[in-house]
């Protein structure tokens, strides 16, 4: 699948900065076109594989590109005043060559959770192609402020978008990690589990063709019909054998029985179906109900078999009900079998319920301390007005 990746806010264009070295290291050859939006000229700065012309610096004559401060109003605001900045930038991307847009932003800051949903809301209006959000909810340890905003960008970014992609940060960070650390795992964790499932289908030359093909049209049909989407993930490595051939965990010894090797990797792939589903999602939700779903298995094509997909598939449709199951595989010469699932659709997210009531109480604490806080100076002052008279 071709894509055209626009970052928005300083985590969107990091984590653009990051598919682009993926498609480097994988040469799967996901981003046609990268962008990256931002109030703040040192975040943009700070990118390294972002080429600088694609770099649009928003909000100058607002902000002089010292960024919002985590206000995501006054980040929609600036988006919309400078559509045609980024819109400048965006003409000079072969459009025909690209089977979708995906504007990739964290929901927790300002400029990038404020100007995606404006900035995706301005892509539909003018392309005919799906536009596709990417959006990281802030760990609940990141504040009050970050959580409000999320609350708020989720709610209209996913009114915007076809559908809206979501990684949890909350799920991910680990305890005694530095920040920067911590992000950049989360960062390796998007690329890879996306990368994978974007990667499917595209078949440069000399590379093997799926027996089963998943392209773009699959991707595009499990995210059509909006909504939420998350993604589960599961690998095993593949270990090489000194007599040359591929040896693995995973299919247990080389040589031997080949009816007991199919049986074996059958059995292994559906097993890894089943860890991917039932175990860390980018966003944690109840899989029963999911409206459609992909199911992608990647590795060297001897590992990959028809059956252990099928199995997996059906196994993925019980599950979680749905009737738009979809699967196939990715082979690919890297050390690892690894099982993508794209769970589309997905309505029961306790995460989402639990984001949306913090952030209610967020903006209660907020308005009891304006006014209280309004209440307090207008006693500190009246003390002293009956005997003193002020300037003006």
């Amino acid at each position: 699948m071709k894509l055209a990746m626009i970052g928005f806010g300083q985590a969107g264009g990091k984590i653009v900065d990051r598919f682009l070295e993926y498609d480097d290291r994988t040469g799967s050859g996901i981003v046609r076109a990268a962008i990256a939006v931002n109030s703040a000229k040192a975040d943009l700065m700070g990118l390294d594989n972002i080429p600088q012309e694609n770099r649009v610096l928003i909000g100058q004559a607002r902000v002089k590109g010292h960024g919002v401060g985590a206000d995501n109003e006054l980040g929609a605001e600036i988006a919309e005043e400078d559509i045609d900045e980024v819109q400048n930038a965006i003409d000079a991307i072969p459009t025909h060559e690209v089977d979708a847009f995906l504007v990739v932003a964290g929901m927790g800051g300002g400029t990038g959770s404020g100007g995606a949903p404006v900035l995706a809301k301005h892509l539909k209006r003018i392309y005919t192609i799906p536009v596709y959000g990417l959006g990281v909810l802030p760990g609940t340890d990141e504040g009050g402020i970050y959580t409000l905003n999320a609350a708020r960008s989720f709610q209209t970014f996913v009114r915007e978008v076809d559908n809206l992609m979501v990684f949890d940060n909350d799920s991910w960070r680990q305890t005694g990690e530095s920040v920067e650390g911590g992000y950049d795992q989360i960062n390796e964790e998007i690329v890879r589990r996306f990368g994978i499932l974007f990667g499917a289908g595209e078949v440069g030359d000399g590379q093997e063709v799926a027996e089963s093909v998943v392209d773009s049209s699959e991707i595009i049909n499990t995210l059509s019909g909006g909504g939420v989407s998350t993604v589960g993930f599961a690998s095993e490595d593949v270990e090489l054998n000194t007599g040359g051939g591929l040896l693995s965990r995973f299919t247990g010894e080389s040589g031997g029985d080949d009816d007991l090797d199919a049986a074996n990797t059958t059995n292994r792939i559906t097993s890894l179906v089943r860890k991917a589903a039932l175990g860390r999602l980018t966003l944690p939700c109840e899989i029963e109900g999911t409206e459609r779903a992909l199911l992608v298995l990647a590795g060297p094509s001897e590992y990959l078999n028809r059956k252990g997909i099928e199995r997996g598939r059906k196994w993925l449709e019980e599950e979680t009900g749905s009737m738009e199951v979809r699967g196939g595989d990715y082979p690919r010469e890297e050390p690892e079998v690894a099982a993508a699932i794209l769970l589309s659709g997905v309505t029961n997210v306790p995460r989402i319920k639990r984001l949306q009531q913090v952030a209610i109480e967020a903006q209660d604490n907020i308005d009891d301390i304006q006014a209280e806080s309004e209440e307090n100076l207008e006693e500190l002052v009246e003390d002293d007005e009956d005997e003193l008279e002020p300037l003006f």
